[in-house]
């Protein structure tokens, strides 16, 4: 059972990370950018790093840990490529809009308004099946959720910004990154 989860979580990945490393990025420098979003990332990847601590090769699987771990690396694998696909030229790692920048609001952006964030936490969840214990869960998930926020609040910021009551109305409509969640 073991073998599985690990090769599930190896394949989820790969899936999980091609469309970013496929993306086709726009060849004008952003017009706005905000590195402080680059926290977020940290602090993300402190979470998704504390998943890994421990003997997490020790542990014992159990059939419902790697089927709900599936599920949530297949969520995971549809939105990134799903998000990536609807931002198009858009996409990019530091919060930032283009002089042409449009407010995208089709796609997996109709459910929730960061898709990729929503991909992020269906990724550490299954992680978090897989590999970690619950202490060290509970630590990762309040890294993951710190920078998660701090992502969401800079990029929001800067949309607010750009795109006024347009956004606003778009905020008001769609959850951010949990769907159902207001």
């Amino acid at each position: 059972m073991k073998a599985h989860g690990y090769l599930a979580l190896a394949v989820g990945w790969i899936v999980w990370a091609t469309p970013f490393l496929l993306a086709k990025r726009s060849a004008e420098p952003p017009r706005v950018v905000d590195r402080r979003a680059r926290w977020g990332v940290v602090l993300a990847g402190i979470g998704y790093g504390m998943l890994w601590q421990g003997r997490f090769w020790e542990r014992e699987l159990t059939a419902w840990q790697l089927s709900l771990a599936i599920v949530f690396l297949a969520l995971a694998c549809l939105l990134s490529w799903t998000g990536t696909r609807a931002l198009g030229r858009q996409w990019r790692i530091d919060a930032g809009l283009s002089a042409d920048h449009e407010l995208v609001t089709h796609g997996p952006y109709r459910v929730v308004r960061h898709p990729i964030y929503t991909s992020m936490l269906c990724l550490f969840l299954a992680n978090a099946l897989l590999t970690s214990s619950l202490p060290l869960f509970a630590i990762g998930a309040v890294c993951f959720v710190a920078g998660t926020e701090i992502r969401v609040r800079i990029e929001e910021k800067l949309l607010a910004a750009h795109f006024g009551d347009q956004f606003t109305a778009y905020r008001r409509r769609v959850p951010a990154y949990i769907p159902f969640l207001r």
